[in-house]
């Protein structure tokens, strides 16, 4: 085991969109683990958008990333030392301890999974916290119906793709969603979307309309802006919407131009609700078992895009903002 530690530190609070100057990466001694403790050899991490939200200091549901110390995330590794009750070296377990290769935590803070049920990427992706935040923010939050038709935005993106499979796996009439490329778009289309569009073609409202012209059920919002905006235009009577982020906006200085059209939520009789994937654990042993079983029949694909080395975590990061990513933004650390 190697006797030093990289990891990355915020260095600085993003004005507006983040850049490499934000991020420092800091040298460190691996720790030594105490009593109850364990030290994971991180082997990925994972970036994602609410992250952004994390680097203002502001108050939110969850506490800022603090200046000059190593940010934190979603990490699969292997355990190099220390030994408790239920865990020991070379087991692998799910963490919250990435942006670094080494991470100390308490041993009740990690959940030991099994690299030979699934890649090991998987439990931070369609296993893990990105497919049961599609799961229940699509059938709990929003609650689809068989027979209903479902717009998903940033679609290729690693929750939403994963949201158009599970609406056709559960009997949507009709899914829809948006990507940002020619290339996305096609992809969709594989996993087996029933219309995409890119909405750098045009206004967001009129692809939508001409996707799904009978109107909307159920929308599951990543992006915000307009996009929420188009949506509630195109809800039918009754239409439900989980928002799950808001990304066209993360790094905005200035309020939203949209959604303007808020006053048909009331005519329409629309539900829009937020939600925290935190609170929805009890469906992780239902979701888990059902996904499992859809990805051991061919039924559900998932995307990874794997950049290599902690240094280059904060690229990844901004990559993931920029929309380059196809499905899971990862780090192989």
């Amino acid at each position: 085991m190697s006797t030093r530690n990289r990891e990355i530190h915020l260095a600085s609070r993003p004005q507006g969109w983040p850049t490499a100057d934000n991020f420092r990466l800091v040298e460190t001694d691996v720790p030594t683990p105490g009593p109850g403790q364990i030290v994971v050899r991180n082997r990925y991490m994972s970036v994602d958008p609410y992250m952004r939200g994390r680097m203002n200091d502001v108050k939110s549901y969850v506490p800022p990333f603090a200046l000059d110390a190593p940010l934190d995330g979603g990490a699969v590794g292997e355990v190099v030392a220390g030994e408790t009750e239920g865990l020991r070296p070379g087991d692998t377990v799910l963490h919250g301890l990435g942006w670094r290769e080494y991470a100390l935590l308490d041993a009740k803070a990690a959940r030991k999974v099994d690299p030979d049920l699934a890649p090991v990427t998987a439990y931070l992706g369609v296993l893990g916290m990105t497919g049961l935040t599609a799961y229940a923010g699509l059938l709990e939050v929003a609650g689809m119906k068989p027979g209903e038709t479902v717009f998903v935005s940033a679609a290729a993106g690693a929750v939403g793709s994963l949201v158009g499979q599970i609406a056709k796996l559960r009997g949507a009439a009709r899914v829809v969603g948006s990507a940002g490329s020619a290339a996305k778009v096609e992809r969709l289309r594989a996993l087996g979307f029933d219309a995409a569009f890119d909405y750098h073609d045009g206004p967001v409202r009129d692809s939508l309309k001409a996707a799904a012209p009978d109107g909307v059920d159920v929308y599951f919002d990543n992006v915000g802006g307009d996009h929420l905006e188009a949506a509630i235009s195109a809800m039918r009577v009754h239409g439900r919407a989980a928002i799950c982020g808001m990304i066209a906006q993360y790094n905005d200085t200035e309020p939203p131009a949209a959604p303007r059209n808020l006053a048909l939520v009331i005519g329409k009789r629309l539900t829009l609700r937020g939600f925290l994937v935190g609170d929805h654990g009890h469906l992780r042993g239902e979701f888990v078992r059902e996904m499992a079983g859809w990805l051991r029949d061919g039924k559900v694909s998932y995307d990874e895009t794997v950049v290599d080395g902690i240094e280059d975590a904060p690229e990844a990061f901004l990559g993931l903002l920029r929309g380059e990513n196809l499905g899971k933004m990862l780090v192989r650390v």
